[in-house]
């Protein structure tokens, strides 16, 4: 049962009645990934608007729900911890863990200890590093 449930229902209310954007021409030439790049050419169409059956551009106007910004999928918020003094900081009911790329395995274990001590949820624990160390 996720946290925030109501929350995470409005992003994804919005986020159905978001278009697909596409970059443009994509679908005319092979070569072109069909991930976003925002035309910039002075004559594009699709960056004026110009012609119908254009795909839309991104505006700030298809932006997800101010309180659903920042929160995991599973409806907690998505914190980055380096030590275990960051755990401190956070409260287990509302806050998850991200333990940061550059903490090594020793202390990665000590932090994913005390995290399932307070009962924090992990989202990147990767047990199998813990359990070979114990």
């Amino acid at each position: 049962m996720p946290i925030n449930k109501d929350k995470l229902e409005a992003r994804e209310n919005v986020s159905k009645n978001r278009p697909e954007f596409i970059r443009p021409e994509s679908w005319r030439y092979k070569r072109l990934e069909t991930t976003w790049r925002k035309p910039k050419g002075i004559d594009n169409h699709q960056r004026k608007q110009k012609s119908r059956g254009r795909p839309g551009i991104v505006k700030i106007g298809y932006r997800g729900p101010k309180e659903a910004r920042g929160l995991h999928p599973s409806g907690y918020t998505d914190n980055l911890v380096y030590n275990v003094n960051d755990l401190e900081k956070l409260d287990p009911k509302t806050d998850g863990v991200r333990i940061g790329h550059s903490v090594g395995t020793k202390k990665r274990t000590t932090i994913i200890v005390k995290a399932i001590e307070k009962k924090f949820k992990v989202f990147n624990a990767r047990v199998s590093a813990v359990a070979s160390k114990s």
